[in-house]
């Protein structure tokens, strides 16, 4: 296992998180680390997507959402799953989903 290897890992985030851009946030995070996948927001209040890219830049990007997030959002949780190593990337970009 080294950096560079490619993952994918799936992300939900609690706490204040919807109706404080936090979508919009993340997009920008994600395309500034080079990762792609996705976020939305869920019906239970949460945001969800999914993350991939090189090792390195992915576990960078979940510490933000861990941690950091828009500035108006408050964090309570961070969970992360289904984390596995992948052969090429399965998104083109970073989307937000509607």
């Amino acid at each position: 296992m080294s950096d560079e290897d490619l993952i994918s890992v799936d992300y939900e985030i609690f706490g204040r998180v919807q109706g404080v851009f936090f979508r919009k946030y993340t997009q920008a995070e994600g395309k500034k680390l080079g990762l792609v996948g996705w976020v939305q927001n869920t019906p239970a209040g949460t945001v969800q997507g999914q993350l991939q890219g090189p090792r390195k830049k992915v576990k960078e990007m979940q510490e933000w959402l861990r941690s950091t997030g828009s500035p108006k959002s408050h964090i309570t949780k961070a969970e992360f799953k289904n984390e596995k190593e992948v052969d090429s990337l399965e998104h083109s970009s970073f989307n937000v989903v509607k």
